[in-house]
């Protein structure tokens, strides 16, 4: 096999710090300019800076995994090697402006083709890509930790069954079906032609159906389709620990999730805290420019959560500012940023990460490897809708763990797909 040279931009090495590992058995190089853009990024107070950091951390580990050095090359155990390159292709006669990092970057690939090499420049962005190709370089997006959003694992299947089988499903409280193709904690819409229905979840260690959770309603809210009752089952069973749900705006994602959040809480005293966080990607990821104290920073980023908190301590029957008030007051409900997340261990904590979308993959690791013991992880968001710029529906967070951990027994995920804030919201995610 011949090896060929794999030339990563900056944004794969942020995207993903251990990305140099992902190509086995070929070159991999690291043009000296992505090191200088990540240099200036390092000391940020914000997620680049931390990525950044954990990129120079994995590049001085790249000594106990291999031998050699940086300079010359360090041969991994799985065949690839790495070096930084210093030269880039100066003398050339299309228009490149070589004071543009991506011009460099990509000067540094193509002297490694004038050299006669098979080189493919990596990058996650698309313009950078376009350009590699306009002047002749192979250009690749990083697909290593991508998952096809259109054939994720959808947490609902229906199946046509015979009445009969419906009747026993009710009777007995279970029915055995055939485990082959089932993923763990998947739910399953039965329906017979005489117009039964039933809905169940898919027990693995039984492999059998067995009925949803029974619940009075849930801080004066109750589900208003199949698919929110699916999703609340999931949200209160105690045995599953992460949980995503995934749909467009007004599905009911982040309202299900906060009033299981305060009934596992404030009711059952199950859980000590209900943390809830979001990225905060439109200014950069950054809020320490805002005037204030910390929540005063938070406070416009979790407005939606604030309504909705506002929302079911109304529905709840209760007068709505002295629930709330009461509910803010009882320290048991924490808002953060995804960014002060890392470095926390968090035991017995029902966390609600919103707009989870918008976080690469090595984010969405970082954050569910905070939980400690009897935590719980709730992951909403809409991946064909996405802020970050180097995230697509593909390579998003969210994606990446769904098709990650679709068969553990500790997981379930819920696709929802009407929405249901109101008929002009409907109207408006249908139509626009």
């Amino acid at each position: 096999m011949v090896k060929k040279y794999f030339v990563l931009d900056t944004n794969v090495l942020l995207h993903d710090p251990e990305a140099i590992l992902k190509f086995p058995r070929h070159h991999v190089v690291i043009p000296v300019t992505v090191l200088e853009e990540l240099d200036k990024m390092k000391r940020l107070p914000s997620d680049l800076g931390k990525n950044s950091r954990a990129v120079f951390r994995f590049l001085d580990s790249l000594n106990t995994l291999g031998t050699g050095n940086l300079h010359n090359g360090i041969v991994l155990e799985n065949g690839a090697d790495v070096s930084i390159q210093l030269d880039i292709k100066r003398d050339y006669t299309f228009d490149f402006a070589l004071s543009v990092n991506d011009n460099r970057i990509i000067m540094a690939a193509y002297l490694l083709k004038e050299k006669g090499e098979d080189v493919i420049f990596v990058s996650k962005d698309f313009a950078a890509r376009l350009k590699a190709e306009a002047i002749g370089l192979e250009a690749q997006d990083y697909n290593n930790l991508k998952y096809d959003y259109d054939s994720l694992y959808r947490g609902i299947r229906r199946i046509e069954i015979e009445k009969h089988s419906i009747d026993l499903f009710y009777k007995d409280g279970a029915l055995p079906l055939d485990p082959s193709d089932f993923h763990p904690n998947e739910y399953c819409i039965l329906n017979s032609p005489e117009h039964s229905s039933a809905v169940g979840k898919w027990n693995p260690q039984n492999n059998s159906l067995e009925p949803l959770v029974k619940f009075n309603s849930l801080w004066g809210i109750k589900p208003r389709n199949v698919e929110q009752k699916c999703a609340v089952d999931l949200l209160l069973r105690d045995d599953i620990r992460l949980v995503t749900l995934v749909g467009q705006a007004g599905t009911g994602k982040t309202l299900l999730a906060l009033a299981c959040g305060l009934r596992k809480v404030f009711d059952e005293g199950l859980y000590t805290r209900i943390l809830v966080s979001r990225p905060v990607v439109p200014l950069g990821r950054d809020i320490g420019y805002l005037p204030g104290t910390k929540e005063e920073k938070l406070f416009n980023w979790m407005q939606p959560i604030f309504d909705n908190l506002e929302y079911l301590c109304d529905s709840s029957g209760r007068e709505s500012s002295d629930t709330l008030k009461w509910v803010m007051e009882s320290k048991k409900i924490e808002m953060e940023a995804v960014t002060y997340i890392r470095g926390r261990s968090l035991p017995r904590m029902f966390i609600i990460v919103d707009e989870a979308q918008n976080l690469t993959p090595h984010e969405v690791k970082t954050i569910v490897s905070r939980a400690g013991e009897g935590t719980k992880v709730i992951l909403t968001g809409d991946p064909t809708q996405i802020d970050n710029p180097y995230l697509d529906k593909d390579s998003n967070g969210l994606s990446y763990i769904i098709g990650r951990f679709s068969s553990q027994r500790i997981y379930g995920n819920v696709f929802l797909d009407k929405t249901e804030r109101s008929e002009l919201a409907a109207l408006a995610a249908q139509i626009l």
